[in-house]
């Protein structure tokens, strides 16, 4: 499988984001209308229709939703403690952190699920879609906690605010009752997700601010070497510690290797932090993704089902 062409249209949205901002009359005075639009409205209807059409069978995929929980506390934890480390508190900011933790632990569902199908077809899609209804909303919570607090706003009341979580948190529990969307309403809301996953991708393009990755390339180095390096190495310890099939093993190894969520850049900015930074850090993950899927799938999937 080339992994370069399954990350190929997000690497070409987030570079044409970034020439059409950098050349065009399209400036940032445009985009930052674009990112309101996206963090309101595009990105919470997708996430709600993602989770709110899934078909979350837990009895089936207990071990593999356990083994997707931990690898996702796993990041939040190495995450949040990169400040406290020796050798490295001296290195970081406190508010860069803030809005770049995320980085860390979120994930492209997107990918996630294109690369699901690929390995398991119909089945795949099932069981990554129990990891993304039930991660998505626990990261979104994470990734907002340490912003929440930076700005110092209740916790509280910035998760009630905020739209991504509202969405995500809205879905599982219509999911879980067995709500459903009109048929009728069903291809409106489907092209409005489609919608938000090109134009976010390009607004992160658009806000890229390729030099700050220099003022802050240890903690940049830090939480990328989490996201690709250490989550996949735990992901196949989890699937020998669980038993995992190897149908699951695969699909818990790519769950811990794609590249991170596209909509970082966007919560960074409308909660008043160093967007720039985070849709750099955004562009080197979705880089990244290639090397670690490869790891992941390439190298440790055939040494768990040696």
């Amino acid at each position: 499988m080339t992994y370069a062409l399954i990350l190929l249209p997000e690497f070409s949205l987030i570079f044409l984001g970034y020439l059409i901002c950098r050349t065009t009359a399209l400036n940032r005075s445009v985009w930052s209308q674009v990112d309101a639009l996206v963090y309101y409205l595009l990105f919470p209807t997708l996430l709600f229709h993602s989770i709110i059409k899934s078909h979350l069978d837990l009895a089936d995929a207990s071990r593999l939703l356990t083994g997707g929980l931990l690898i996702l506390a796993s990041g939040v934890l190495l995450a949040y403690s990169l400040p406290y480390l020796p050798g490295l508190r001296q290195h970081i900011q406190r508010r860069e952190h803030a809005a770049a933790a995320q980085v860390a632990f979120r994930f492209n569902s997107f990918i996630g699920l294109a690369l699901a199908e690929r390995l398991g077809g119909a089945q795949g899609l099932l069981s990554i879609a129990v990891l993304i209804g039930f991660c998505v909303p626990l990261a979104n919570v994470a990734a907002v906690w340490p912003m929440a607090r930076g700005n110092e706003r209740g916790f509280g009341g910035a998760l009630l605010r905020n739209p991504l979580i509202i969405a995500t948190s809205t879905g599982l529990a219509c999911n879980l009752l067995g709500l459903t969307l009109p048929h009728w309403l069903e291809p409106t809301v489907a092209r409005i997700g489609a919608a938000s996953l090109a134009l976010g991708l390009m607004a992160a393009g658009a806000g890229m601010q390729l030099q700050s990755l220099a003022r802050a390339k240890v903690l940049g180095v830090g939480l990328l070497a989490i996201r690709h390096l250490l989550l996949p190495l735990l992901a196949l310890a989890l699937a020998f510690g669980l038993g995992l099939s190897q149908a699951h093993a695969a699909i818990l190894l790519t769950f811990a290797a794609v590249p991170t969520a596209a909509s970082g850049y966007v919560l960074a900015s409308k909660m008043g932090y160093d967007g720039g930074y985070v849709g750099a850090l955004i562009t080197v993950s979705t880089l990244l993704g290639m090397a670690s899927l490869g790891l992941s799938l390439g190298v440790l999937l055939p040494l768990y089902t040696a």
